[in-house]
């Protein structure tokens, strides 16, 4: 059996498509055995849908941003029905909580469109320009109680041009997002990964998870 895991949207789905699609080519030893969204009218459930995956709607009820109260506790219910032992945030808007973080401690990954420290929150690539940054990038972390602030995986840079707009430099950045954020996961998925305080090593080789 390949390695089980979940994913959280509320969008497009892009970069779930990119895992989706890595991992029928083999790249990527991995099932995804779940998607849940937040909105019913997510183009990501589309997207898993026409990859034969199983796809779940729970709406949010209790706050705008949060994943708390009843939909929280279903959410852990579904994933760990499913087995899943790895996390994925895919472009879900909700800031996950304590009860979710401790159920799936050290579980939990995200990609974001700047290179952190810098420019969390949303709009990481909009913050680059109007900051005048001459690079930016993405990085997949893992996630803690903080916003965009959990110990980083993998980061990769991009090139900020003079006559980039916000959509030209969210469209390259997009396509390193769904490199790094499939090989961050592997990492996972060979037991490579290795957090000690805030940085995260990766070790040589290939050491499988039990």
């Amino acid at each position: 059996m390949k390695f089980p895991i979940g994913v959280l949207v509320s969008g497009r789905g892009s970069n779930l498509e990119a895992i989706l699609s890595h991992i029928k080519e083999g790249k990527l030893d991995a099932e995804v055995v779940a998607v849940i969204s937040d909105r019913e009218d997510a183009k990501a459930l589309k997207v898993a849908e026409n990859y034969g995956v199983d796809t779940y709607y729970i709406p949010c009820l209790e706050k705008k941003t949060v994943l708390v109260g009843e939909a929280e506790k279903k959410y852990i219910e579904l994933f760990k029905e499913k087995g899943v032992k790895l996390i994925v945030l895919a472009g879900f808007m909700r800031i996950i909580k304590k009860d979710f973080l401790d159920a799936f401690k050290g579980r939990i990954m995200n990609i974001h469109p700047a290179l952190l420290p810098s420019f969390k929150g949303l709009e990481g690539q909009k913050q680059a320009l109007e900051y005048g940054a001459k690079v930016s990038g993405c990085t997949v972390h893992f996630v803690n109680e903080g916003i965009d602030v959990g110990p980083i995986i993998l980061q990769e840079v991009v090139p900020v041009h003079d006559n980039d707009s916000v959509d030209s430099l969210s469209q390259r950045i997009l396509m390193h997002e769904h490199e790094i954020y499939s090989k961050a996961i592997q990492l996972f998925v060979e037991g490579r990964l290795k957090v000690e305080g805030r940085r995260v090593k990766v070790l040589s080789g290939e050491v499988k998870k039990e």
